[in-house]
């Protein structure tokens, strides 16, 4: 049997798909980053991201066609204006650029994940191959320029110890513990998609066309702050330091360099990827205001993507996956 001609599964199917439509969208995104940015380290980074991208899509489409199925929509040069004026700082779009590269990573070792077939896999494989490579560039030049922020540090215990009384998980009343250092693994890192997502919703909602969409936007952004704000009050209870917020990266531009549909669909990417980080949060959270504070966010975020799916809907913004084959339907064809 060759390995390379077995049939692809739902799941290979979908991760393509999903590929795609998020790769398409980063692709244009990184464009017109590209073609603001000003310093020349900083954009030969973005120069890498759009050569690998531009790879990997012309393989995705192979494997997509070869099984029969139609090419996604995803987005084009449709949804990017050109000529624009700059929108977002050269710092904010390094930052962009490696948070993304962590959405990346992530997504192509889940891709992996589910792949059988030998040629896909050794695909995914080399996919999460070049993230890691602009994973490392990213930091390098972050640490370069002052501009990476790193986590908080600890001082080392003199011995291991185990848990030894109830209050442990007790994060109220002033009698529960410090953070653990794996519970602010998660607390670190959603807080740092929150910054970017509350940074995006800014810039999107300066120069969003649609009322609707703005409104949104808008809603987004304090959605955003929420969360930050509920979890930074924890990191500051125990004199922890919190990422710094790039609001002022924006620009005062009102100038539309993206469609309201890609604007409209980034946002709701990061609202639905961040329900993974939150439920991984929530998983490692041992004290209760921590799990509170996870199972708040996820439920506004819930209420978020429920607005953000009707307004995509009614505009016809929202391109439908390849769908289970309805047998009633064919039987009455037939």
């Amino acid at each position: 049997m060759d390995k390379n001609k077995l049939k692809l599964t739902s799941s290979e199917i979908g991760t393509l798909w999903g590929e795609y439509v998020n790769g398409t969208m980063t692709d244009v995104v990184n464009r017109y980053m590209l073609s603001i940015i000003e310093d020349e380290s900083v954009k030969a980074v973005f120069e890498d991201a759009i050569k690998t991208f531009a790879k990997q899509k012309k393989q995705i489409v192979t494997f997509i066609e070869n099984e029969g199925f139609p090419v996604p929509i995803g987005f084009t040069e449709s949804d990017l204006n050109k000529g624009t004026q700059k929108l977002f700082t050269d710092t904010f779009c390094l930052n962009y650029l490696h948070i993304m590269t962590l959405h990346g990573l992530l997504g192509h070792t889940t891709s992996l994940g589910v792949s059988v077939r030998e040629d896909l896999r050794y695909f995914y494989d080399s996919c999460d191959n070049d993230a890691k490579r602009m994973y490392h560039q990213t930091i390098e030049l972050l640490l370069e320029k002052g501009e990476f922020q790193r986590d908080p540090y600890f001082y080392p215990a003199k011995n291991p110890e185990y848990i030894s009384s109830q209050d442990f998980s007790d994060g109220f009343f002033g009698k529960g513990r410090r953070l653990t250092a794996t519970e602010i693994i998660s607390i670190s890192f959603n807080l740092k998609k929150s910054i970017m997502a509350k940074t995006l919703s800014i810039g999107f909602s300066q120069v969003s066309q649609s009322k609707e969409v703005r409104k949104f936007l808008e809603d987004s952004e304090k959605t955003a702050d929420n969360q930050i704000q509920s979890l930074s009050k924890i990191m500051h209870a125990d004199n922890l330091p919190v990422p710094k917020s790039w609001e002022t990266e924006v620009t005062n531009s009102t100038d539309a360099p993206f469609s309201d549909k890609l604007m409209m669909y980034h946002i709701g990417f990061l609202f639905q990827a961040a329900q993974n980080y939150h439920g991984a949060g929530l998983a490692s959270a041992m004290r209760t205001d921590l799990v509170t504070a996870y199972e708040g966010t996820i439920l506004k975020n819930l209420m978020v993507t429920k607005k953000w799916f009707n307004i995509m809907v009614k505009n016809k913004w929202l391109e439908q996956p390849p769908l289970a084959p309805n047998r009633k339907e064919i039987a009455r064809e037939k």
